[in-house]
């Protein structure tokens, strides 16, 4: 394995153009985080304020059974409410009170917030204040908003993150320097990483958010952290005016991703190159083996980028560097240059960037192109493999564990194997 060639955030697509949209787009509402928020934070509620669309979204998204007990719900604003026959206040008081008494395991409740015009009219923050006195210290009870009005798709774990920053505590003046990883990541890739990051030498290390409500990392000046997500810049900013300091860096995707977001923490933390060889260099080269045969089915093919979970840049890096595909478009919702500088310089010159939706002029655009795989929302998947396309539906990509050395070849087996089913398709209907 060579060495690793430091990265400076210049070249590539740094200062790319970019196409800005702002049409009719195609994506979930930030309501869809709560899957795998309430999966990480194992002693926290979700109750969502809105309408039964809200309910049936997030059910049909988690694959809900009528007999689970999940721990996320929607307290439904129904004709009453609108009608104004009832006080949205005194009734969302109710169910909250009714919940806490069924559900005494819930540590913390978050009250989110949605788009039917009667939920924008509460003011969700401050029934969560008058909430938060009646219950502290039993229950903690926030509020942020997931409404598609005001976020897409996974900007609802950075509202919700975001929400949760001032409820850190303060780490001591004097305490010694602490790692902080900012991100929900399936507890295999937590535990991967924080296995790595110790083996390294880095013992202060903390996951945010953290797997226990009661378990909240301190922040502070002595604080440094890593984005484990490309789409928390809310999160990022509340964490520096805590005075944590971010460490800019690649996103773990790959190998090559991998080993720049922890090289980075590594240096920050003054762990030596052979240190940092020895603990990372069986996994980088067991997960460079295991992606040899997918580069051989990747190696050359179009892929194109409906802007979807904020992956698509990081995600089009490790395609286009570690497996060779060609990117024809590179869409996503937001574009966040600070974040993403290490990414965009990492790209293909000439890559077309865009930001955005106009949803009828990016289908023209992916027409035109005519990729081997379209990675876009639900919406749009069936539409398209109705015209011959073959597609990856971006939301998998978020479901999935994908960051790190060990789930490099499966992130690559996400996107060969939607290929290889449709080369099967096309063999089967000619013998036919």
């Amino acid at each position: 394995m060579n060495a690793i060639i430091p990265i400076k955030p210049t070249g590539g697509c740094s200062d790319a153009p970019v196409l800005r949209e702002r049409g009719q787009r195609e994506v979930f509402c930030g309501l869809t985080g709560i899957i795998w928020l309430h999966r990480k934070i194992q002693d926290a509620f979700f109750l969502v304020v809105g309408s039964r669309t809200c309910a049936h979204l997030i059910q049909s998204a988690a694959g809900v059974m009528i007999f689970a007990e999940p721990r996320f719900a929607t307290a439904i604003i129904d004709e009453r409410d609108l009608a104004g026959l009832a006080d949205a206040h005194a009734e969302l008081d109710r169910v909250v009170k009714r919940l806490l008494e069924r559900r005494p395991d819930i540590k913390m409740l978050f009250l989110v917030g949605s788009c039917p015009s009667e939920v924008i009219k509460l003011d969700l923050s401050r029934a969560a204040e008058r909430l938060s006195k009646e219950f502290l210290p039993n229950v903690r009870i926030l509020n942020y908003s997931g409404s598609g009005i005001e976020t897409t798709f996974t900007q609802g774990e950075d509202a919700c993150l975001a929400s949760l920053v001032p409820q850190l505590p303060a780490s001591q003046s004097n305490a010694v320097p602490s790692l902080m990883v900012v991100g929900t990541l399936p507890d295999v890739v937590e535990d991967q990483f924080a296995r790595r990051f110790k083996e390294m030498g880095i013992e202060n290390l903390s996951f945010f958010p953290p797997r226990n409500s009661q378990s909240l990392p301190p922040v502070g000046p002595n604080t440094k952290y890593l984005l484990a997500q490309p789409f928390l810049g809310d999160t990022s900013r509340a964490l520096e005016e805590r005075g944590a300091t971010l460490l800019s860096a690649p996103f773990p995707f790959g190998v090559e991703g991998t080993t720049a977001w922890m090289q980075t923490a590594a240096n920050a933390f003054g762990i030596s190159q052979e240190k940092f060889d020895q603990v990372t260099m069986p996994a980088r080269e067991r997960a460079t083996r295991a992606l040899e045969k997918h580069k051989e089915k990747l190696e050359g093919k179009k892929i194109f980028f409906f802007p979807d979970s904020q992956l698509e840049i990081p995600l089009a890096r490790f395609l286009a560097r570690e497996l060779g595909m060609q990117l024809t478009e590179v869409g996503t919702p937001y574009l966040h240059r600070q974040h993403l500088a290490y990414e965009l310089a990492l790209l293909p010159e000439h890559t077309q960037l865009s930001e955005g939706q106009d949803v009828d002029k990016q289908l023209d655009r992916c027409r035109a192109a005519q990729p081997d795989i379209v990675v876009c929302g639900l919406g749009l998947a069936n539409p398209l493999e109705s015209e011959g396309f073959t597609t990856k539906w971006a939301i998998e990509l978020v479901f999935s564990p994908v960051h790190g050395y060990e789930q490099s070849a499966d992130l690559a087996e996400l996107f060969t194997r939607p290929i290889v089913r449709r080369m099967k398709i096309q063999r089967e209907a000619v013998c036919s």
